[in-house]
């Protein structure tokens, strides 16, 4: 059979969820999302051992903050390489695309929108809505 597309994710009916299709399918997914964040971080790894030193107070300012950014995404994108490495593993033990809280299908139009999810739509809202209750 030929590569399950996007689409036909979109549009599937049927009873084999999480297929060895639909498994390979976001298999390559995450892996190309993995590709990613770590070519982020060598570019910004390059990027802050090619620093040159500024005199201008103004200047090294800016730079100082364009740096400390970059450093504050690079960390949002290292917490969802380790999402990523979990989900991979999670589709190699045959648990990938079950809520961990309910064992129920979390759904393929979710894990197209969000590969790494680990909990159906109502589990996640549970959730938060456990969170803001014990937050106030």
């Amino acid at each position: 059979m030929a590569k399950l597309t996007e689409q036909d994710i979109i549009n599937w009916e049927g009873d084999d969820y999480m297929s060895a299709d639909h498994l390979e399918f976001f298999k390559e997914r995450l892996l190309q999302m993995q590709q990613e964040l770590l070519s982020n971080a060598d570019a910004t790894a390059n990027h802050l051992q090619e620093q040159e030193a500024t005199p201008d107070p103004a200047d090294r300012a800016t730079l100082e903050e364009e740096y400390a950014l970059e450093l504050r995404t690079r960390d949002r994108e290292r917490k969802l390489l380790q999402k990523i490495q979990a989900s991979l593993r999670q589709i190699e033990d045959g648990s990938y695309g079950y809520c961990e809280d309910t064992g129920e299908p979390i759904g393929l139009k979710r894990l197209l929108a969000r590969p790494t999810a680990t909990l159906s739509v109502e589990a996640q809202e549970r959730r938060e809505r456990m969170k803001r209750q014990y937050a106030d």
